[in-house]
C-alpha cells in the first residue's frame, strides 16, 4: 500500500500496519472480489484480506470495504495531513475513516457520514478506540459539513454538492469518484482557488451511488470519455456561467477543459 501511494508522507507504511483491516470486517470467513469474481475465504485467517481485493460489507446492496491499492493511490493523491479538518463521505464500516484519523494526527480529526444506519453503527463501534474520528449518521448531501481541507469521497457522484464545495478551506481539497455516465468512471482531485477550483483527472474508478448527488437529469451536457479526462477546472455556475471550454454542465457546477483562472479569463 505504501508503494502503491506514492505518498510523501513518511508515515504512511507504519500507519496501514497498526490499523488491522479484518477488525473493521465482521468475523470471517469473508466475501470477496478477485478480478471480478465473488468467492468466500476459505477460513478466517486475515492473511486472505491482505491483498488487495474489495471485501463485501453488505453484498445485496453492493457495498464493499474497497480495493487497498486505490484507497492508498488516493491518499497518496489527497495527501490527508497532521492537524488537517477531514470529511469522510460514504465510511462504510470504517476501516478507512480509521486511517484517515490517523493520518491526521496530530491535531485533526475526522467526521465519517454514513447513510446506512446499520453501516453508521458499525462504524461508530469500530472506531471507538480513534478519539479523533466521529460517525455522522445521515446524507452529507442533505447535512452541513463542517469547514474543512480535505472530503474523501466514497461513493458514486453525477456531480459534486455546492454545499461540499463551499465547506472547503482555500487550498482544500475534494477527492471523489465522478460517474457522469454508466460507462465513465473516473477519479478527481479538485483543489479550492482563489477564483474556482483545479481538478485533476487520476484514475478509473467505480463505485455504488452516492445518494443525494447522483441525479442524472441536473445534467445540460454531459461529457464523453476523452472530454472527462481533459477537464481542468471547476466553476459553480451561480458564479461564473458555463463558457465554450465547459466539457460537462449541470445545474449548480460546470466543468471546464481550461485551467482555473489561467486560462479562462475572469468577469
Amino acid at each position: 500500500m505504501a508503494a502503491a501511494s506514492n505518498s510523501v508522507d513518511p508515515r504512511f507504511e507504519r500507519i496501514v500496519e497498526l490499523v488491522p483491516r479484518e477488525a473493521f470486517l465482521g468475523p470471517g470467513p469473508w466475501r470477496i472480489t478477485v478480478n471480478r469474481r465473488h468467492l468466500q475465504t476459505p477460513s478466517a485467517d486475515p492473511a486472505y484480506i491482505y491483498q488487495n481485493v474489495l471485501v463485501a460489507l453488505d453484498a445485496e446492496k453492493g457495498i464493499n470495504n474497497g480495493e487497498p491499492f486505490l484507497h492508498a493511490a488516493w491518499m497518496g493523491a489527497a495527501q490527508p495531513g497532521p492537524g488537517d479538518t477531514i470529511v469522510h463521505v460514504g465510511a462504510g464500516s470504517g476501516y478507512y475513516t480509521a486511517l484517515l484519523a490517523m493520518f491526521a494526527l496530530p491535531g485533526g480529526s475526522v467526521s465519517a457520514f454514513e447513510i446506512d444506519d446499520g453501516l453508521a453503527r458499525r462504524a461508530r463501534q469500530n472506531l471507538e478506540p480513534f478519539a479523533n474520528a466521529a460517525v455522522v449518521e445521515g446524507d452529507a448531501t442533505a447535512l452541513p459539513l463542517p469547514e474543512c481541507d480535505l472530503i474523501y469521497v466514497n461513493a458514486g457522484v453525477v456531480a459534486p454538492p455546492v454545499s461540499w464545495l463551499k465547506a472547503l478551506r482555500p487550498g482544500g481539497r475534494i477527492i471523489l469518484p465522478w460517474q457522469p455516465l454508466d460507462w465513465i468512471g473516473l477519479a478527481l482531485l479538485i483543489v479550492r482557488k482563489k477564483a474556482g477550483f483545479t481538478v485533476r483527472p487520476l484514475m478509473s474508478s467505480w463505485f455504488i451511488p452516492c445518494i443525494g448527488a447522483s441525479d442524472a437529469g441536473q445534467c445540460s451536457k454531459a461529457p464523453n470519455a476523452a472530454e472527462a479526462r481533459s477537464i481542468r477546472s471547476l466553476w459553480l455556475t451561480a458564479e461564473r456561467p458555463p463558457d465554450e471550454t465547459a466539457v460537462a454542465i449541470y445545474r449548480d457546477v460546470w466543468f471546464s477543459r481550461a485551467g482555473s483562472g489561467d486560462d479562462i479569463r475572469l468577469t
